[in-house]
């Protein structure tokens, strides 16, 4: 059970269940499995980090929540919603969730508020002045003001991971969904990106969803701390982040982020070394 607080400023939807989940690919009838049997409840509004050797089925888990992937069998709900489970294999993608993947999906010929704008333009619920406006607003909050004009290719890559983000608000979604954003970048783009984006989680307290290799990210940043197993993904060891928020980086020379931290660091090491072993390879 999460110690996310429940409060007044907490949303109320964007509650996720994955419940006893099993997704088989069947390449050349190889028959892979890549998720066995995986329940996890992710209370609304809580930043839910998942962390497991590469190639173990995390991703696969993303995309069955997104509806980019279909289940073998289980179900997935979302605010006690049928996602996907027997009888509706594939979830639809919807604006409910919104995926910020690791390589990026900005349009390189839009400017920035271009970008931010497109979905609600797309959707059309919106006149173009009610969406640029709330655009502006939106990239004020989280520290883009004066980069409107630009295009993706002139920002740093810091700022682009920001622009996603902002992009992805705009739908006003119940779940974001992060496939490893900071992956590429440095350590220190890396450490104010952290922030910025607990940031802009305090402005507007979605559900987060949130895939990384790296264990101080994922305690830094997270309220619950998912520690898969290697390939087929199933949770290994659930551990708590009882750090209040909100947070920032003096956090990290707390004793109780060092106690976290080597809670959750063997079990991961050990993990790592089965994947190692049995040849799992990222994909």
């Amino acid at each position: 059970m999460s110690t996310l607080e429940k409060n007044d400023s907490m949303p109320t939807k964007g509650a996720i269940r994955i419940e006893d989940v099993v997704k088989v690919y069947d390449p050349d009838g190889a028959a892979v499995m890549a998720v066995d049997h995986c329940s996890i409840d992710i209370p609304a509004g809580e930043i839910c980090m998942i962390v497991g050797p590469s190639g173990c089925g995390k991703t696969t888990l993303l995309n069955t929540i997104a509806g980019f992937h279909g289940l073998t069998s289980g179900h997935i709900y979302l605010d006690d919603e049928v996602l996907c489970g027997p009888g509706k294999e594939k979830a639809e993608p919807g604006s409910d969730r919104i995926v910020v993947f690791q390589n990026g999906a900005l349009f390189p010929w839009k400017t920035n508020l271009d970008n931010i704008a497109f979905g609600p333009m797309m959707e059309g619920k919106l006149s173009k002045a009610e969406i640029y406006d709330k655009a502006r607003r939106m990239m004020v909050d989280a520290g883009l003001e004066g980069t409107e004009d630009s295009y993706p290719g002139e920002v740093s890559s810091g700022l682009r991971r920001r622009v996603e983000i902002v992009r992805a608000l705009m739908n006003e979604p119940k779940v974001l969904l992060f496939d490893e954003p900071y992956r590429a970048l440095d350590s220190l783009t890396k450490s104010v990106m952290h922030e910025a984006l607990l940031d802009i989680y305090y402005k507007n307290k979605v559900t987060i969803f949130f895939i990384t290799h790296d264990l101080e990210e994922a305690i830094f940043l997270g309220h619950r701390l998912i520690i898969m197993s290697s390939r087929p993904c199933k949770p290994k060891k659930i551990v708590e982040v009882d750090i209040p928020h909100p947070r920032d980086y003096s956090v990290l020379t707390s004793p109780r982020f060092r106690e976290i931290m080597n809670e959750a660091k063997g079990v991961v090491n050990e993990e790592a070394r089965k994947a190692f072993e049995a040849g799992e390879k990222e994909g």
